[in-house]
């Protein structure tokens, strides 16, 4: 299937879950590793060692197993550190075969050399849109301090303009910055744009990415740190970006701009402006196996090696019933991130006309 048709595809389910319950995930958010060399202000996911994480083979299995995935978020810790990152997106691209969209983030703390070669590899598959997300927490000394790394700002620099050199030869290849705002950056959006904009002129406002530092028990493991913004002036610095960021027929950017002003929403109120679609449109599976909602819900629905990998054992089971009635009567967290936020749009499209 063509890109233009599998995006046709991707759409057609986003459409569907508006008016009746899919029977299948179509994203999955699946954190292939925990290994990360940052040592972030907002995160505590470096301080893990990990032991024992999905193999290759287990991913391949689960991949065939599951083959219905349009759109597929491989994050971590940092995923470059995994030698294999190649082959995982090989297992997902041959068996996922209407997968249009995958994302990946990066510290861009991995040699630069090796992430071009496994780049290259990537884009050699022919997956419709892969965007790398280089993560950006503020400008040169900053964000060196928020990451816990000397020189960060200047590698991630290094990374983007890297891949805008692969833009040329790959036309599936995009590249965005992730700028997470909280309690140490904020106020320090603009200061951020300007010093990346002298780096490269032809950058804008739609090539930045803007999402709220959140707790996260089972995934950042920072439920106890203090980072969140002040969310009365996050709520300003957001409504400030988005009257910079200009209209596009992007689907991606429309999707963006919506979850930005959903965004301003949710700091104003500090409540989910919409109904979650996780273990519906969505799941989040971690480095181990396990599957959860989304990775700011600590609802473990189990474990895909005890179901030989295959995720319509967990998806119908009693503990993913449950998750979906607490979802219907309110009961979901407090959240508002791109991993769910984005489908959760796209499923409650109708309200936003």
């Amino acid at each position: 299937m063509a890109g233009t048709a599998k995006m046709a595809s991707l759409a057609m389910t986003a459409l569907k879950s508006n008016f009746s319950s899919l029977k299948r995930p179509y994203k999955l958010n699946f954190c292939v590793t925990y290994w990360c060399q940052s040592a972030c202000l907002t995160c505590k996911i470096y301080e893990i060692r990990p032991k024992g994480e999905l193999t290759i083979e287990e991913i391949r299995k689960f991949a065939e197993r599951n083959s219905y995935f349009q759109w597929i978020e491989l994050t971590g810790g940092e995923p470059f550190l995994r030698s294999d990152i190649v082959e995982i997106a090989k297992a997902f691209k041959e068996s996922c075969k209407d997968l249009y969209l995958m994302t990946m983030p990066t510290n861009s703390l991995c040699n630069i050399s090796m992430v071009e070669k496994r780049l290259r590899e990537i884009l050699s598959l022919q997956i419709p849109r892969f965007v790398v997300t280089v993560s950006l927490d503020g400008w040169r000394e900053l964000h060196d301090k928020i990451r816990g790394v000397q020189g960060n700002f200047d590698k991630a620099m290094q990374v983007y303009g890297m891949i805008q050199k692969l833009k040329k030869e790959h036309m599936n290849v995009d590249a965005v910055f992730g700028y997470t705002m909280s309690k140490f950056n904020q106020g320090q959006f603009e200061q951020t744009y300007q010093a990346v904009k002298q780096l490269y002129p032809d950058v804008t406002y739609n090539d930045f990415h803007i999402n709220l530092a959140q707790a996260s028990e089972n995934y950042y493991k920072n439920e106890e740190m203090d980072i969140r913004p002040d969310y009365g002036m996050a709520a300003k610095e957001v409504e400030y970006f988005l009257t910079k960021r200009s209209r596009s027929a992007d689907p991606m950017i429309i999707i963006e701009n919506a979850f930005l002003k959903k965004l301003v929403e949710f700091a104003k109120t500090g409540k989910s402006p919409m109904r979650s679609r996780s273990l519906e449109a969505s799941l989040y599976l971690d480095s181990w196996g396990n599957v959860y909602p989304s990775i700011m819900w600590n609802r473990k629905i189990g474990n895909i090696k005890e179901v030989d990998y295959d995720l319509s054992k967990l998806w119908h089971s009693e503990p993913a019933k449950e998750v979906r009635k607490d979802i219907k009567d309110g009961k979901q967290p407090s959240e508002w991130t791109s991993c769910e936020a984005y489908q959760a749009l796209t499923g409650n499209m109708l309200s936003l006309l």
